[in-house]
């Protein structure tokens, strides 16, 4: 199978056997899976949730019934797996994620763009990543998050209000 294969032609093959079909299609699909990743877990844990992802979606191609949405699908499969980590993570706090004590401390200063995202919720990170990195619609997120396009506009208004609150100095 040549690399200029379709997505769909590479999923057919790839439900055939064919391990280098699903290679490709899993090369083709990395970087934008790390990067929603990155964007719901953080850098450390991406591409172990994107790893994941693929090692499942092999396991469970047979069960994807249009071959042509593969790209939304194995999406939905690393977001899945990028929430069932960040729930493990919830408690664990890094160092670098503490900031100093000080008087007069301004809070904004001390807040690096990846300390304001860790401290949404995974569903706020992911859609503002969609939105903003990626620049998809809400007709494009829902499906990929399995929520109402209304509901990717709530997610995205309470994430940048709590952004704004953290840059305040509140707490979300």
């Amino acid at each position: 199978m040549g690399v200029e294969g379709s997505t769909g032609d590479l999923v057919r093959a790839a439900r055939d056997g064919d391990q280098e079909a699903f290679g490709l299609l899993a090369e083709r699909s990395w970087n934008r899976l790390v990067r929603l990743a990155r964007s719901v877990v953080g850098e450390l844990e991406a591409e172990d949730a994107v790893q994941d992802g693929l090692v499942a979606a092999w396991n469970r191609l047979a069960s994807l019934a249009d071959p042509e949405r593969f790209d939304a699908w194995v999406s939905r499969i690393v977001f899945r797996r990028c929430l069932r980590e960040g729930r493990r993570q919830r408690g664990r706090v890094s160092l670098a994620a503490v900031p100093e004590t000080g008087v007069g401390c301004d809070p904004a200063a001390s807040l690096s763009a990846w300390q304001l995202l860790s401290r949404l919720a995974p569903r706020q990170r992911a859609v503002l990543h969609l939105t903003v990195v990626e620049g998809m619609t809400d007709a494009e997120i829902a499906p990929l998050l399995a929520i109402t396009p209304a509901s990717v506009r709530a997610h995205r208004r309470r994430a940048r209000e709590n952004i704004t609150r953290l840059l305040q100095g509140g707490k979300s």
